[in-house]
């Protein structure tokens, strides 16, 4: 062997940052067989353009989130989540009445859900994937919504909604990647971990 191949075999294998603080994204990357070697929560800016499209932005934060995370030797992972009707990015529900909103808004229509992954590597290149979901609500009553806000799952999601919770009762159809629409889209999150050469469960 020479000191080359040896020193390849003695070097340890990249380490693993998640850069997301969401148990939902550690979950989901769990059941590709992989557990991060560390959990950092991207702090970025995450105001949209007022031209900028549902599926730019959520390529854009992603991108953005990996390039955020300090990683001398480590490979970031970062996934942003987008809940779009039409060209309009719906908001991360942070109190009752914009949860409700969204909700009279999803009610009896179908919806994008785009979830971006980007990878950046120890050498600093990144790459990129982006899943696009269709999903559809029932047509909601007004007691309806009221027993979805009453149970808290909208807070903090996108879109006032979180699919694998109850309001997955409320949907009528689902075309695309359902782990997409929780958070980390599983095929391409694989893809985009084996084309860097890690070993997946």
């Amino acid at each position: 062997m020479s000191s080359t191949d040896r020193d390849s075999a003695l070097r340890p294998a990249p380490q693993l940052i998640l850069a997301s603080a969401s148990p939902r994204r550690r979950e989901l990357i769990g059941r590709l067989g992989i557990v991060p070697d560390a959990i950092v929560a991207a702090d970025i800016d995450e105001t949209h353009g007022a031209a900028e499209v549902p599926r730019v932005y959520a390529r854009r934060m992603a991108r953005e989130k990996a390039l955020a995370v300090e990683a001398t030797g480590s490979h970031v992972l970062a996934g942003d989540t987008v809940v779009a009707c039409g060209r309009r990015i719906l908001p991360k529900a942070e109190d009752e009445a914009t949860a409700r909103a969204c909700l009279a808004l999803l009610s009896g229509r179908r919806h994008r859900v785009l979830s971006a992954i980007a990878l950046k590597s120890p050498d600093g290149s990144l790459r990129d994937r982006l899943s696009e979901t269709i999903v559809r609500f029932k047509s909601l009553s007004a007691q309806e919504i009221d027993a979805y806000i009453a149970g808290g799952e909208w807070h903090g999601k996108a879109g006032g909604y979180a699919i694998q919770g109850s309001a997955e009762g409320l949907i009528v159809s689902i075309t695309g990647s359902h782990s997409g629409v929780v958070g980390l889209p599983l095929f391409e999150t694989r893809a985009l971990l084996l084309a860097a050469g890690f070993t997946l469960g």
